[in-house]
């Protein structure tokens, strides 16, 4: 049965909340939760939510999940917790549970890594440089769309399809960076002097690869047919796609890594922490999409 390791993310957000529904229910999986355990318990009071709450050690064994437990590897808050409420001096303790969650794969005693939703912001105004989960656990920033970032970018995606998501040919559909695909040169350079070159390089080399196409058509039924996935060139050109059409469902996945990691697609979203409307269901997606991953990855 999978191991997976899982992080809350910001102790005042929704995190907690949707880690407590999540335990609710059975999982296919054995898993534990890195915590601040009176966190947990107070968080838990507040929603009216009955759990039991298992402490583990780093190597312990732990048994597949039974509804109603919360099984946990401790790690303390600085200062107390108030649902909603962001407070600096707790950014560090983010970066802890991540950090012991890390070393639990990296010692091999887990399958992979479910993160929940963290607040950028409030670690980067602790002083603590930090852009996402994906470049913390990658290790790497970058700002510019380069031949060199690109071709790595589509190989890893390439390989990865292949090796933990199964798909034998993958059929990958590359935005443009610019509208209309740079409109010939009239819109843009890029895709011209970056893009093209990169695709029919790798074309070369038997890669299934189309574009770059603009990204306003690069979405539409009748291309997501023949795609197994979409490149887009920065953030908010795939994302907003991605959340209309399958918000608090999606799943996030970081491909590159030498571990599986899955995560939820929403934000912290302060406003409802504590108050049990929070909706668990990208988590439960998140979770289920590692336990595909790792029964494939055996």
């Amino acid at each position: 049965m999978p191991r997976l390791v899982i992080t809350p993310g910001e102790p005042a957000g929704i995190g907690p909340d949707i880690c407590i529904k999540l335990v609710q229910q059975k999982v296919p999986a054995s898993i534990v939760f890195v915590a601040d355990p009176m966190l947990i318990e107070q968080r838990a009071e507040q929603l009216q939510h009955d759990i039991r709450l298992d402490i583990y050690h780093d190597d312990d064994d732990i048994p597949p999940h039974e509804a109603g437990h919360f099984p946990l590897i401790p790690v303390t808050a600085e200062k107390p917790v108030t649902s909603g409420e962001l407070c600096r001096d707790n950014a560090d303790y983010v970066l802890q549970t991540l950090s012991r969650a890390l070393d639990l794969i990296t010692w091999g005693n887990f399958d992979a890594l479910v993160t929940g939703p963290v607040h950028k912001g409030i670690i980067n105004d602790a002083g603590i440089a930090f852009t996402g989960h994906t470049e913390w656990l990658a290790d790497q920033v970058s700002k510019a769309i380069t031949s060199e970032r690109l071709e790595s970018v589509i190989r890893t995606l390439h390989r990865d399809l292949i090796t933990k998501l199964h798909i034998a040919n993958p059929r990958i559909r590359i935005c443009g960076l610019n509208p209309h695909a740079g409109e010939g040169g009239h819109l843009g350079q890029e895709e011209t002097s970056v893009i093209e070159p990169v695709i029919r390089r790798l074309a070369a080399e038997g890669m299934e690869l189309t574009g770059p196409v603009p990204a306003d058509t690069a979405f539409i039924p009748a291309s997501l047919d023949k795609t197994d996935a979409i490149l887009a060139m920065y953030h908010d050109q795939g994302l907003p796609v991605l959340k209309y059409s399958g918000f608090d469902h999606a799943v996030n996945i970081t491909l590159g890594l030498p571990i599986i990691r899955t995560s939820v697609d929403h934000g912290t979203a302060m406003e409802l922490a504590g108050t049990g409307e929070a909706d668990a269901s990208s988590l439960r997606a998140a979770v289920n999409m590692a336990v595909m991953m790792a029964d494939h990855d055996e």
